[in-house]
């Protein structure tokens, strides 16, 4: 019985409606992209994606990207590039490629050969991640983010005389939070981003929260609060401003916290301690009211020994526009010689929409932890280099588990010591 004709078009791709309806992302589908057969149909997806395939200078930017998608490939997630890779190749067919257009047509069409057609997927879905990174309009204004955030912070980080490290209002300040050691992350390489895409859910640019950062380590447990409120008392933190879902705390049991102190205040009062007396129990205090393991916040990529505190907040950045000023002594130029036509020009062009300022809330990382507990961190399964071959191993299985499985590879396989 042949099928009719008229339910071609009811045919639904129920992987695109996971999408649409559950939150699913579109490196977890099995076809990045729908029936593309012609270079036509791939020129009209890469129209409603953004791009004109009929303009050569986009079409050469988009194929540096496919060609950076190779080398990405070939550098994290096989054998010739890195220790955790698979020990496959990229078929000699994709590097024949000279034109984007071709690759859609190799990753959807009735293509006989299913390992190639994979291969097509895996490159389609790292070039359009690194698509994101490079249209990111924020990356243009990123030295002035970087000043604008960082200001907040090292303009209350000092060094006495013995050329030790505390964080103050001003450098003679009495009132002083000594620092073990303080960094700022300026800028995550190009490849950190790229590999922190390819394992999130939420593929894009946007969403990355850890571009720009700081660090403190402080000398205890106690002092952890005690930046906090510092950061909070003089506005270098604005609370309303950061992101809830990416507050970590893997330290305090804050319950437990909050009792206690109330404890230890009653216990002052009654017992009228002086101020040492009272920071002496409140470091014990805040000892004792560590976070048990089990109820670690989840991250796969993290060890259970890391313990810290991270917070991202959001910073209004204003950036002024350099051509505004510059236009308008260009227009007051004009105005003293009107009678020409270059001035006439100048004098009636619409500047209303150039912008003099721009603004704009941009995201950045807070980690705090103690002395003792950034030592622990650094051992072991809780090393930074730990948690990023765990990002890799994770992306390489998102990205190549369908021409795993035609393989016949295991995951086992990609643990190396």
């Amino acid at each position: 019985m042949e099928r009719p004709s008229y339910l071609s078009k009811y045919l639904f791709d129920w992987e695109v409606l996971e999408i649409f309806l559950e939150g699913k992302s579109s490196l977890d589908t099995a076809h990045f992209v729908g029936p593309i057969n012609t270079m036509k149909e791939a020129g009209d997806f890469l129209k409603g994606y953004g791009f004109n395939p009929d303009d050569p200078v986009l079409m050469a930017e988009l194929f540096g990207n496919f060609q950076e998608a190779l080398q990405f490939i070939k550098r994290y997630f096989l054998k010739e590039g890195t220790p955790l890779g698979l020990d496959l190749k990229i078929p000699p067919a994709i590097f024949m490629i000279t034109d984007v257009c071709e690759l859609f047509v190799m990753a959807s069409s009735d293509e006989k050969d299913v390992e190639k057609k994979m291969w097509a997927e895996i490159i389609l879905k790292v070039l359009h991640t690194i698509v994101h990174v490079d249209r990111d309009w924020r990356s243009s204004y990123f030295s002035v983010i970087q000043t604008q955030i960082f200001d907040r912070f090292y303009k209350h980080i000092f060094r006495n005389s013995k050329d030790q490290l505390y964080v103050a209002v001003k450098k003679n300040s009495s009132e002083r939070i000594p620092l073990v050691d303080f960094s700022s992350k300026s800028r995550k390489s190009r490849d950190s981003v790229i590999l922190k895409l390819l394992h999130k859910a939420d593929n894009v640019a946007e969403e990355l929260f850890d571009r720009v950062g700081v660090r403190f380590i402080t000398k205890s447990s106690f002092d952890n609060l005690r930046l906090i409120k510092f950061f909070l008392d003089n506005n270098i933190v604005i609370p309303q401003n950061i992101k809830p879902s990416r507050s970590i705390n893997t330290i305090f049991d804050l319950e437990k916290l909050r009792n206690s102190f109330g404890e230890l205040v009653k216990e002052a009062e009654k017992e009228n301690y002086d101020e040492e007396v009272f920071t002496q129990k409140m470091e014990e205090m805040a000892k004792d009211c560590h976070l048990d393991e089990k109820n670690f916040p989840k991250n796969i990529h993290s060890s259970k020994a890391y313990r810290s505190i991270q917070f991202t907040g959001r910073h209004l950045i204003r950036y002024k526009n350099p051509f505004f000023e510059e236009f308008n002594e260009l227009r007051q130029v004009a105005r003293g010689d009107e009678g020409s036509t270059l001035a006439q020009k100048v004098l009636a062009m619409d500047i209303s929409l150039i912008s003099r300022d721009v603004r704009f809330f941009f995201p950045y990382e807070v980690q705090i932890v103690d002395e003792k507990n950034q030592q622990s961190n650094t051992k072991g399964e809780a090393s930074h280099q730990e948690y990023k071959k765990a990002q890799q191993v994770t992306s390489l299985i998102r990205l190549f588990r369908p021409l795993m499985e035609l393989k016949g590879l295991k995951v086992d396989d990609l643990i190396v010591d």
